[in-house]
């Protein structure tokens, strides 16, 4: 059989879009495959030479820095200052082997405390700085302080922060709303509501990406707020993998903007074009005869076009919610670490069962609080998807836990694996709110569909249409059947309905009897006075006053049902819990995962160990102590490395460089030391070192009375009330 040409519009629109969005998607696919490259996440600096806190006799000729992971690196990444705060590297670092880097220094270097800093790029695109200090011949004053914030703070740093929320929250938006539409509630495509709902996700989306674009320069460089308008830093943020990644998914939201002109253009006529068929069909005088054999024929081929057109939509808007999530997977944590090529997939698969839920969840609260009414069919179809995509969360969260955290001390001992449990009971809080709201489901009744139409211009040439007609037929006979119309569905054109009688009052005097007239007496006297009249204005107003009561009565239809009531506090409840989850998602994907803390932290325990037993405790008369503290106070871990030279009777130089636990200088208010020989009964000797720099802490002219069995105390203080004192006993003399 061959369809009509004017029955292949839809089909044809749905060929048209997907053509372009093809392009797009290889486009995109060339850009994030072209950028990725596998490694590990976060990366930690676990080793340097010369080594941090180091004294060595001679300038070295260049700095060499350890990092857990190959890192980007440009021509400032490294910087090594001497005393008075001038450079003195003098080239470009170089990858020398695996993760270690190396920049060369000046020649000539005199005796003094020099620092590097570092400030590179993780393969997960989180930057990454720090720095020590080393002394060639003996320690000195410097005027440079080693800063201990972490790079990406600031202003700029929130900015980053939020603009990464919003991006993640209007992705869930955009794919959770349309999904919710095409597969619940297909009538929800020509719902105002909800197609507000779903652009604004698709607006939040695209502006927050345009935001990281401009902030990733100065997020990953300075930190400056003048530096986010600076756009001579987008050619290196287009260059690097996360800014590939931004860029694709700039163009696949221009498929996207596509998409959903389509779902709520085309397909949501055509939603209104069946409904108008089928009005037509049931209000038609049954003695047609042969004609309803044909009437049966477009039904079918109306149907058909219908699913063609829902699963070129389905498609085509399932392609491209994959690609936006790729744009996040191949950019961040699944593309590092172990089983990348596995890791990526799962890690889609987790993010579009995420906008599912979540976002159908929203969509759903919108349609139960904005929406004239909805189905409870609808609501029975999101329960069964809201449980198909729970269980896909928790099978590829479960094996992205185990790929992030690794062990179950680094479960509970990590910021990671904290953040991870807080998602996990908040998702056991929300699956038990949906099983209350599955419960209201159960008992929701099917609501009269009421159908209002907002268009002013719509209901204006409807208004005069209906003019026309009944000024030249002024007769009963069509007003009649137009009136008769059922309660189910509320049509706001002139003429259509009950009460025209009470519109023209209520424009007038506003009685009483215009109420009554609206609520539906059944009569249209007036309504053919008005369209008799030939005044398309009046009728205009008798179309608005209808909607606007259509409107109230649908409200009140709501409002009516405790079910309904029921559903709609679950579902709030469920909103609210899933906005603080989405908060805990986006903040774990800028956490060190548990894995990468733990492997780096051993990396440079072994590096240290390494170090020490090439040099041994004691050096050129150099003895070396390391002690762990913790004051028990927030941020209290650390450790102290006393270095004593030359370390025998007589004057002594004392150093004490304080760092955290990840390695990094710590900055704490005061440290004090004291030397006692309890076998001799001597101290405790007491000493209070001045602080050189960030971290570092000397003192000179250390006196040991007697060579002996010494046990040497150190005191730190990390804040106002927290301090501790360990203590280790070693050979001095």
């Amino acid at each position: 059989m061959t369809r009509p040409p004017g029955q292949r519009t839809a089909r044809s629109t749905v060929l048209r879009a997907l053509l372009p969005l093809c392009a797009l998607l290889l486009a995109s696919a060339g850009l994030l495959l072209g950028g990725a490259a596998p490694a590990s996440a976060h990366a930690a600096l676990t080793g340097s030479s010369p080594a941090q806190g180091s004294v060595v006799d001679k300038a070295p000729t260049e700095v060499t820095l350890t990092f857990s992971e190959k890192v980007s690196v440009s021509s400032g990444s490294f910087r090594v200052l001497n005393p008075a705060g001038k450079r003195v590297d003098s080239g470009k670092p170089a990858n020398l082997d695996g993760g270690t880097y190396g920049v060369p220094l000046r020649g000539g270097l005199p005796d003094g405390t020099y620092t590097v800093t570092f400030q590179v790029i993780s393969a997960d695109s989180h930057p990454v700085a720090g720095g020590f200090t080393f002394s060639i011949g003996a320690p000195s004053a410097t005027s440079v302080s080693v800063s201990d914030r972490t790079v990406g703070g600031g202003v700029v740093g929130v900015l980053y922060d939020v603009a990464r929320y919003v991006s993640y929250a209007g992705f869930v938006v955009l794919v959770g709303g349309a999904a919710f539409v095409l597969a619940c509630w297909q009538r929800g495509a020509g719902e105002r509501t909800m197609q507000r709902f779903v652009v604004s996700g698709w607006i939040a989306l695209t502006g927050a990406t345009l935001a990281l674009l401009l902030l990733r320069g100065s997020y990953t460089g300075s930190g400056k707020v003048a530096d986010i308008f600076d756009l001579s830093l987008l050619g290196p943020v287009l260059q690097s993998k996360t800014g590939a990644a931004l860029l694709s998914r700039l163009l696949l939201l221009a498929a996207a903007a596509l998409f959903v002109a389509v779902l709520f253009g085309a397909y949501a006529r055509g939603d209104e074009e069946d409904e108008g068929h089928e009005r037509d069909g049931a209000s038609e005088d049954g003695s047609r005869g042969a004609g309803s054999a044909q009437d049966a024929e477009d039904a079918a081929d109306r149907a058909a076009e219908r699913r063609d057109l829902t699963f070129g939509l389905a498609i085509g808007g399932g392609v491209i919610a994959a690609g936006l999530a790729a744009t996040w997977a191949m950019a961040e944590h699944a593309s590092t670490g172990i089983q990348t090529g596995i890791a990526m997939p799962v890690d889609i698969l987790h993010l579009l069962a995420v906008a599912v839920w979540l976002g159908g969840l929203a969509a759903l609260l919108t349609a139960l609080y904005r929406a004239p009414s909805i189905e409870a069919a609808a609501v029975r179809r999101f329960s069964g998807i809201a449980f198909g995509s729970v269980v896909a969360l928790a099978a590829t969260g479960l094996y992205q836990s185990w790929r992030q955290v690794g062990s179950w001390s680094a479960l509970t001992g990590t910021t990671y694996g904290q953040l991870l449990l807080a998602k996990i009971a908040l998702v056991a809080v929300l699956i038990g709110i949906a099983r209350v709201s599955r419960r209201w489901t159960g008992h929701l009744a099917d609501a009269p569909v009421v159908r209002t139409r907002t268009k002013a211009k719509k209901q204006t040439v409807t208004a005069t249409a209906s003019s026309v007609t009944a000024a030249a037929s002024p007769s009963d006979g069509p007003a009649s059947d137009t009136s008769d119309a059922s309660d189910t569905e509320v049509s706001t054109e002139a003429g259509s309905g009950k009460g025209g009688a009470s519109a023209e009052e209520t424009a007038g005097s506003g009685k009483g009897a215009s109420t009554k007239g609206a609520a539906g007496s059944g009569r249209n006297t007036s309504a053919k006075g008005a369209a008799g009249s030939g005044d398309p204005k009046r009728a205009a107003q008798l179309a608005r006053q209808r909607a606007a009561t259509a409107a109230a009565r649908a409200k009140r239809v709501r409002e009516a049902d405790p079910f309904r009531s029921g559903l709609r506090r679950s579902v709030l409840a469920e909103a609210g819990v899933a906005v603080v989850l989405l908060a805990v998602t986006t903040a774990l994907t800028s956490t060190e995962p548990g894995r990468t803390e733990e492997e780096a932290k051993a990396a440079k325990a072994a590096s240290s160990s390494s170090s020490s037993s090439s040099t041994g405790t004691r050096s050129s008369g150099t003895l070396s102590l390391k002690l762990p503290f913790d004051t028990g106070g927030e941020d209290g871990k650390g450790t102290a490395r006393v270095t004593l030279s030359p370390a025998r009777v007589g004057g002594n130089t004392l150093h004490v460089y304080v760092s955290r636990a990840n390695g990094r200088a710590f900055d704490v208010p005061e440290v004090k030391l004291a030397f006692t020989l309890a076998a001799q009964k001597i101290g405790p000797l007491p000493v209070e070192p001045d602080r050189v720099a960030t971290g570092h802490w000397a003192a000179s002219d250390v006196q040991i009375p007697m060579a002996g069995d010494w046990t040497v105390s150190v005191t730190v203080r990390t804040s106002d009330i927290d301090q501790v004192t360990v203590d280790k006993n070693t050979k001095i003399g």
